[in-house]
């Protein structure tokens, strides 16, 4: 039987019904409570959206009291810092062991939609690490599609697969520290090339002097990147609506 997911969640700061929800994914060896902590930031300027990090669905096999989305062998981590090209390589190698899981966690997303009465236009994606991984996997191929994704210290799992698959043109924001010593900053040009090429729109930003985690200026950025997808989503629909005929 598939994995229930579960975590912990935050409703709107504003009461009432949410119109929004925005999904954390949590990073290999964490679980939920470490990105709920970015709630009350978005809070500030989403009031009326809710949100949900869900754990992990096995143990991590590197951290027993951590969780994971898929295993990881991180016998000499900094071999990633290393050998940066290597380390992409070994990212594109994953998309498999992500498909697998994909499933679960888009369910996971679609019953907590169906739950607050939302549509799947109503989601943004927010990603640490390997839960940039997983957002971006999931995202980019969830139809409808998310207003926005957000990664932190991740990287793009299969990139070649984006000229073979229809994937959809979620705006996406990437964020990485430039002493990131387990995910090399490289993986986010490499991601963000590949986007590029995919036609999805990106931006990325690196957070000077900061390791594997997440620095004050790129929640800011975290923080603008989700407005701005909701706020482009509302206004597109606007448009179409007023372009409807009228009796």
């Amino acid at each position: 039987m598939a994995a229930k997911l579960d975590g912990p969640r935050v409703p709107p700061a504003g009461g009432g019904k949410p119109s929004k929800l925005i999904v954390l994914v949590h990073g290999y060896g964490a679980d939920g409570n470490d990105l709920i902590a970015l709630a009350p930031y978005l809070q500030r300027v989403l009031p009326d959206a809710a949100f949900v990090a869900p754990d992990g669905p096995s143990p991590c096999d590197m951290s027993p009291m951590g969780r994971q989305w898929f295993p990881i062998n991180l016998d000499d981590p900094s071999r990633m810092s290393r050998d940066p090209a290597a380390a992409l390589e070994r990212f594109a190698s994953m998309a498999g062991a992500a498909d697998e899981v994909a499933p679960v966690l888009n369910g996971f997303i679609d019953d907590e939609l169906e739950r607050h009465g939302l549509t799947g236009q109503d989601l943004a994606l927010i990603g640490f690490s390997q839960g940039t991984m997983m957002s971006l996997h999931i995202g980019l191929r969830r139809s409808p599609a998310p207003a926005a994704i957000v990664g932190f210290s991740g990287a793009l799992l299969g990139p070649d697969r984006l000229e073979t698959e229809a994937v959809n043109p979620v705006p996406v924001q990437l964020i990485h520290g430039d002493q990131d010593d387990l995910v090399p900053p490289l993986a986010m040009f490499g991601a963000a090339a590949a986007l590029g090429r995919a036609n999805v729109p990106v931006s990325f930003h690196i957070s000077s002097g900061i390791g594997h985690g997440i620095a004050p200026d790129g929640i800011e950025l975290a923080i603008r990147h989700v407005q701005r997808g909701f706020a482009d989503r509302l206004e597109a629909a606007s448009q179409r609506s007023s372009r409807w005929p009228r009796s």
